[in-house]
Parts: C-alpha cells; structure tokens; sequence
C-alpha cells in the first residue's frame, strides 16, 4: 500500500524561559493454533479467591467492582519436540499462537515481574516468578485494576496480578536480529492495558519488527505516595510504582527479547498519552539509561506541572492514614476511595495519582532536566493530533463567553489579562473551539514545540508529526487517541467500544504510519520507500509531517498562545 503524506517547514524556535474470551480482532491470530504444546488450564487460586471468580469480560457493559476478577491462568502441557515457537525465557518455556496470517507469532500473558499482592503490594517489582512445563502464551493476562466505567479502555477482566507482557514476533525470523519495539498505554495513569485489541502487534511485526505490549498498575495501586510508604522504603520515597513496573519491563526484554528474534540494542520505546509522559519521564529517569535505544511519544504531556513527593503525600494521606490498613483493603475499595477523592480543578495544577518527582527514582521535573541537558540522548519521534482537545472539549460543562472567561481566569492565575486574549471567545458556538485548543496546548502541544526546541538545542535527531487524517469524511479533525488504529493497523478493532468502517484512505495512512514508526525502530529515522524528505528538527526550522490531509495547527496564533503557556510556567517555577 502506498504511503502518503506531505512535510511542511515552519520556523519555530525560541528558547524556552526556562532554560477473557479471546477479544476478537487480533489481526489474524483469534482462529490461529497452539505454536509449541496444548495443555491443562488451572486457574491460579489464591488471586482467584482474593478478587472474586465472576469473569469481568470487555463486552459487558454494567461491570461492577466486586467482579474483579484474574484472567491469569498458568496453563502448562508438553510441547511439541523440537518446536520452534516454543520459547526459553528466564522464567520458563512458552509457547506461542501462530496466526493464520501474516506469518506472526503471539506469546500472551508472560510474566515480567512478581504479582504485587498482599506485602508486595506499593513495593517495587519483584522477580518473576519461574514455571515448569510449558506455559500456555495464547491468553492474556488480566489487566490491572481500575475504574469499572470505561470498559471499552480494557483488554478483558482485572486483578492486581497484572504484571503480564505480550511479544509479537515474526514466525519466520531471520539470522540477524530484528528491531524491538515496546507499548506503553495511555488512560491518564488510572485506566488502559497492554492486550486492548487497538494494541494487537500483528501488522508491525509483519513489517519485520518485535513488538511488545506492557500492563503496568495504575491509579492508587500504580501511584499512591505516601508517608507511611516513604517511611519503609530505603529511599524514603514512595509513588511511581507503575513506573517501576515498566522499567522492569524494559529490564525483562534486556534479558530475554533475544529467544524471540529481538535485538536487546534496538529497543524503541513508543507510547500515547500518559504512556507517553511516562517515556518522557523515563528520558530524565538516570536507572533508565541503556534501557533502549530510541523513543516515540504520541501526545504527550511533557513539560506540565507534576507533583512533589510532599504533595504527593498529602494526597496519600487522604486514602488512609495507616499504611498496614491500606494493604489490607480490597482492591475495589481503593478504586471506589479513588473516586471520591479530589481531582485538579484546571489544567495547570498536578494530577494525581500520577507521576511524582519523587527525589529518588525520578529526581527533578523533567523541565529541568530538559534545559540542563540531562537526559538519555536518543533520536526521538514525537507528534499530536490536530484536534487534541476536542473530544475533552465536548464534556466540558462550560458553554458561554462568560464561563470560558473565568475557567481561563483560574487556569492562568497573575496572567489573566494574556489568557483572556489568547483563549478568547466572542459568542457562545466559539467557545468549544476554544476550549478545545486550551486543552489541546496546555495538554500536549505546548510541551511538544519546547521538548522539540531543546532537542534541536542539543543535536538530538527529532522528528516531529501531525496526524490529521478526516476517517470519518466528516470534515471533523482527530482527536486524542484516533491515530492509534492507524500506528498499529488495527483499523478492523473496536475503538472506544464502536467498530468504525474503513477504507482504502484509512489503509493508506495507516501504512505510512506503521511504516514510519518501524523504520524509526530500525534504523533512528523515520524516512523511507514511499515517505522522503521528513527533515528533523533544527535550532532554526521545525519540519512537520503531516499524516492526513488537515492543517497542521502550527500557525502565528498558536504560537502565540503557546507563548502565554510558556511565560505562565516560567513564572510558576521562580
């Protein structure tokens, strides 16, 4: 399929301030065989009893938190003699589903690290744990515990032993060593997981790539600070957990990504959303270095407010005040105390849980180590969609000139005036628009141009892209999250629980995009057959390549916002 798209050059550079059942579309493989044994299922029994044995399915919308449940089975039997899609990992050998097309194996459900229960739960990962036999890799693992009301953001039922991966590899490999690929998943570090259906690694590992998917655990059990943990820990910090967890991932695929035909050298990090922020964070993260050799982040949220390990505490301290009590709650209980807690009243304050400079794992905000300069050093290939905020936009209660006003007020304390120029809306059909590009900057592209800027500083190869593709027809830009079909050409999934219809359009960026970010993953540059003359970024010049035939939103009124956001944050920071 050709692949088509077109760059655009814009001077943009000024020096910032501050200097289950099987889930049914899986590219091929839902109707593949057992690759390397078949055997016995067993659940595991003590998970099973600790959350429940209902079977929390995807497909069910009225999900209640007392069904939390493992989808986790460990499933051992002979294998074939002599098989070669039964793989040796450190932890044992398993064995594969091979598709009925695509010439791509699946190994499901591996485990990285040890199931954080009981004592283990807010402690770093653990080891693995190891099996006899052949382990069972045609079924995922559950997903981690959060919120009920987004099924349609999970892969299938939930448990706090979640620590599972998923590879994806081509089953004919050759002799040299493919490019590895690793996912982090979006969902604002409370929602999300690594087997949702969009995230089928088939079709990027049909184009010669080893492709990862990670669960990592979320909310209050991936992010909670507090005293108490701080307390016992031996850096006297807490939080970050589900940071841990994906850099013992990385550690996982360090040791083992070669029985699956990986190059441990060629490792890309990529990620949406606050997948991406982690892969930000990861970036000035110093236990990550050697950890991978490029990264791709999807709208990310880079440069925003993140919370000290004293706020962070804080926070913690309103879950509960006994850390020995906290770990003998249910899981569903600390998912129902996350609910009633507060959330960010605007866009400029911290969200948690979420990532915490805690001083130990992560050991300043990243846009200090950005414009010092500390950081890993690797080509980067970074980008938002034109529509960014829409979609939140459109849930925003606020819908006069009036509202706007005074939410741009609170969201911009001591540069009111500025603000009310910049997100300015004369009547009330303005306003979503403008909400929408005040999300959309404040969220990810205003953290975009200043990490672009600085990587140019630097001479770190960076690319920068725009998705803009219209799949609908309807004349709407994308939003957050409408490329990842197209990242991972799993335009046949259901997304946001609905399965949109496509064309040869839709397959053609979708084939520019895949293309481009396996290339990346090959070689550190995105160019190609089909897609040339995508120039990285430079002190003077800020290349975009625009997948899709919408505008790039990189216009004079735009930069001018960004600079209000910018100015905002620096005085924040003295």
């Amino acid at each position: 399929m050709p692949e088509q798209g077109f760059w655009r050059g814009n001077a943009d550079i000024r020096l910032p301030a501050f200097a289950k059942p099987e889930h049914g579309a899986e590219s091929g493989l839902r109707h593949g065989r057992l690759a390397g044994g078949n055997g016995r299922r067993r659940r595991a029994g003590p998970l099973a009893r600790s959350l429940g044995k209902e079977s929390v399915m995807r497909t069910i919308p009225a999900v209640l938190l007392s069904t939390l449940v493992s989808l986790s089975p460990f499933t051992f039997g002979p294998a074939r003699a002599g098989s070669a899609d039964a793989v040796q990992t450190e932890g044992g050998r398993i064995a594969g589903l091979a598709g009925t097309a695509g010439g791509v194996v699946a190994f499901r459900g591996i485990p990285y690290a040890a199931p954080p229960l009981g004592a283990l739960r807010w402690r770093p990962p653990g080891p693995a744990p190891h099996w006899k036999g052949v382990r069972d890799g045609t079924r995922f693992g559950a997903d981690c515990v959060q919120p009920a009301e987004y099924p349609e953001l999970r892969g299938g039922g939930m448990s706090e032993d979640c620590l599972f991966l998923n590879v994806w590899t081509p089953a004919h490999r050759p002799q040299a060593r493919l490019p590895v690929m690793v996912w982090f998943h979006g969902g604002g570090f409370r929602y999300g997981s690594g087997s949702h259906p969009s995230y089928d690694g088939a079709a990027l590992a049909g184009r010669g790539a080893v492709v990862v998917t990670v669960n990592y655990r979320l909310g209050l059990l991936g992010f909670m600070a507090h005293p108490g943990l701080s307390a016992e820990s031996p850096t006297h910090a807490s939080g970050n957990y589900g940071l841990m967890d994906m850099l013992a991932a990385l550690r996982w695929v360090q040791r083992n990504i070669a029985a699956f035909g990986g190059d441990p050298a060629r490792v890309t990090v990529f990620g949406q959303s606050s997948g991406a922020h982690a892969i930000s964070t990861m970036l000035v993260t110093p236990s990550s270095r050697g950890l991978y050799a490029r990264a791709i982040m999807q709208s990310v949220g880079v440069m925003r407010p993140v919370a000290s390990l004293a706020q962070a505490e804080r926070f913690g301290e309103l879950v509960g005040p006994d850390v020995a009590a906290l770990r003998g709650l249910p899981a569903a209980e600390l998912v129902a105390r996350q609910k009633s807690l507060p959330r960010a009243a605007v866009l400029t304050e911290p969200a948690l849980p979420g990532l915490t400079v805690d001083g130990a794992l992560v050991p300043r905000p990243d846009y200090e180590a950005y414009a010092a300069g500390d950081y890993v050093h690797v080509p980067v290939l970074v980008g938002s969609n034109a529509d960014e905020g829409g979609g939140a936009a459109r849930k925003m209660a606020i819908a006069t000139p009036a509202g706007l006003a005074d939410y741009v007020a609170r969201t911009f304390p001591g540069f009111e005036a500025r603000a009310a120029q910049a997100y300015a809306a004369a009547t009330d059909a303005e306003v979503k628009p403008v909400l929408s590009d005040l999300y959309g900057d404040l969220q990810f592209r205003y953290g975009t141009r200043a990490l672009l800027r600085i990587l140019a500083r630097d001479g770190v190869p960076a690319w920068r892209y725009v998705y803009a593709h219209d799949r609908n027809g309807d004349g709407k830009l994308p939003v957050h999250g409408a490329e990842l079909q197209f990242v991972f050409g799993t335009l046949a999934a259901s997304h946001r629980g609905q399965h949109k219809p496509y064309g040869a359009a839709d397959e053609q960026v979708s084939a520019a995009m895949g293309g481009a970010w396996t290339r990346f993953a090959a070689s550190g540059d995105p160019n190609g057959a089909g897609l040339k003359g995508w120039r990285p970024v430079t002190p003077g010049q800020t290349p975009v390549h625009v997948f899709g035939k919408g505008p790039d939103r990189l216009d004079a009124q735009a930069r001018a916002r960004w600079d209000v956001i910018e100015d905002f944050y620096a005085a924040q920071r003295h």
